[in-house]
């Protein structure tokens, strides 16, 4: 009886196998597992492309202003945007700024939004075709960046800021 060789492509699949579990296995011990990544941090703020909002439009020189300021992304539709207002009332009232980028909203009914939760913006812009936030890599709505007096971003918040995120997270970088 002759003996059978074993062909090494036998054990391929399973080695593949091992290799991907490997890999999701160390994917999935980074230190926030909820964060979404961000290539934003660290680096120069994106050019803003706005068009009239409220008042003054938000521009590329006021995120080179003294002091650390945050540029906040939301839209009257947005259920999370409604939940986040009143983090972002309160650190207007700190005298933070912040400026807000109305996202592919109809313009009367942000405005709607503001006139009934108060306006926290120092100044603010509408990116109605959602070009500017392609440039600055949003998610999705709200979403908030963190910037210091260089227009650098410090921090990249997607989702809405709750007390704890704002008491953990932005103040630090506020100070």
């Amino acid at each position: 009886m002759a003996k059978r060789k074993i062909s090494v492509l036998v054990f391929l699949p399973p080695l593949i196998f091992a290799g991907l579990v490997a890999v999701f296995l160390l994917g999935m011990h980074r230190d926030d597992p909820d964060a979404l990544p961000s290539t934003m941090e660290g680096r120069q703020a994106p050019p803003l492309a706005l068009t009239e909002f409220e008042g003054e439009v938000v521009t590329d020189a006021d995120l080179k202003t003294p002091g650390v300021k945050l540029v906040n992304y939301w839209a009257s539709w947005c259920g999370p945007c409604r939940a986040e207002h009143p983090q972002l009332m309160t650190l207007a009232e700190e005298g933070i700024a912040i400026y807000g980028i109305n996202y592919k909203d109809d313009p009367a009914n942000a405005k709607g939004f503001l006139d009934e939760l108060g306006d926290p913006y120092v100044k603010s812009g509408a990116d109605l075709q959602g070009r500017t936030a392609l440039n600055w890599g949003l998610y999705g709505v709200p979403e908030t960046f963190v910037i210091d007096e260089n227009g650098v971003v410090l921090l990249r918040f997607a989702g809405p800021i709750t007390r704890p995120i704002l008491d953990q997270r932005i103040r630090p970088l506020l100070k």
